[in-house]
Parts: C-alpha cells; structure tokens; sequence
C-alpha cells in the first residue's frame, strides 16, 4: 500500500486548518478557512475524487480525526460524505481510547508504536492509505521517509505563520513532479513523488 499526503498549502508551505475558523487555533493561528476562497469545484473536486477512488483507508492524527468525526455523519446521503463515512479509518492519538471511536470503522493504531504500525499497513497488499490534514503526523512520516506520493493544492496566498507539512529539519528531500492542473482560481494542484535517483 502507498501513504499519500493530501493537503491544501498556501504559497508559503502553510497546511494549518484550511476548512474553517475554529478547525486548529493552536498557537493563535488567526487564518481557519483560508482556502474556500480558492476552491474551484469542477478541477479540485475531481482531484479529491481522484484521490479518494484510489483511498482504502484514511490516516488520522487527533485532532483532524475529531474535526472530521463531528463533521462528516451529519451529511449522510451525498457519495462523497457516504465514502467517508464508510471507508476505514486509523486514527493515531495518545488521549483517545477506543470508546471515544464512534465515528464509522475508525479505529486505534497503538500509541506507543505508531510509526510501526503504519509501515505494517504500508507493507500489506492495497490501494493507498490517506492522510487528510494531520500536519503533525504527516511530518513524522515526511521524516521516516513513509510517504510514497503527495498531492498538494498550493493556493495563491501566504499565511505568514503556522503548521507545515514538511519538517524543518535540515534534510534535502528531492521530489519528481508527476502532474501539475491550474484551476481558474490560480490553485496549482501538483502531484509529487520521492525522487530517489536524484543526484546520482
């Protein structure tokens, strides 16, 4: 199975709650809801269907994992909130148990081995498993070198502050740019792989 990285990013490599106002205020972050403006349904709605046609299961850390749980059940009835309310979900978190899993086939991953874990899910014969969001966990991935594609929508606009998707960590990670589509927002919705033959 392939971990894919989806996310909404502004020019300046922020991916902190794109959807909403009070998605992720951690560290005063002032900008929830920042992409909407940007969003073209016809091109970047096709490429999250895209995705989710390829999805078996969806990766969560705590906090996107609640966000989408409060938010996805009430809209039974359309495809797309039926898809993610059906398909498996694995949430990492070190503060929720297993009671607390009530949305729809999410379930634990072990708290104390998390990354183990999912190179185990990464190892098994599949389509590919989602992360939505989840900047924090992404990161670890990014840093394990867990992350088989990324599909990122980076938006016309800067944030000035806040998560990112990429770890500050001095590492050089070459990419392969696979597809790029310009919607007529100015969105550029690109494709990356781990290009690992890069300056050999």
């Amino acid at each position: 199975m392939r971990i894919v990285l989806a996310d909404f990013m502004s020019l300046d490599g922020v991916v902190q709650a794109p959807g909403h106002d009070k998605e992720d205020t951690e560290a005063g972050f002032a900008h929830g809801g920042w992409s909407f403006r940007f969003f073209d349904a016809e091109t970047m709605g096709a490429a999250v269907d895209a995705t989710m046609a390829k999805t078996q299961a969806l990766l969560f850390g705590r906090r996107t994992w609640q966000v989408m749980a409060e938010a996805w059940p009430q809209r039974a009835g359309d495809p797309f909130a039926d898809r993610m309310n059906e398909i498996p979900k694995y949430v990492a978190s070190t503060t929720l148990s297993e009671a607390d899993m009530t949305w729809n086939n999410s379930r634990l991953l072990p708290s104390d081995d998390v990354l183990g874990a999912v190179a185990e899910l990464r190892g098994q014969h599949g389509g590919d498993l989602q992360v939505m969001g989840s900047a924090d966990l992404a990161r670890q991935f990014v840093q394990k070198d867990l992350v088989d594609e990324y599909r990122l929508m980076i938006e016309p606009i800067t944030l000035g502050g806040g998560k990112r998707l990429f770890p500050d960590d001095g590492e050089a990670r070459p990419l392969e740019l696979v597809s790029v589509t310009q919607t007529p927002t100015g969105v550029l919705i690109c494709t990356y792989r781990p290009n690992t033959t890069a300056g050999q």
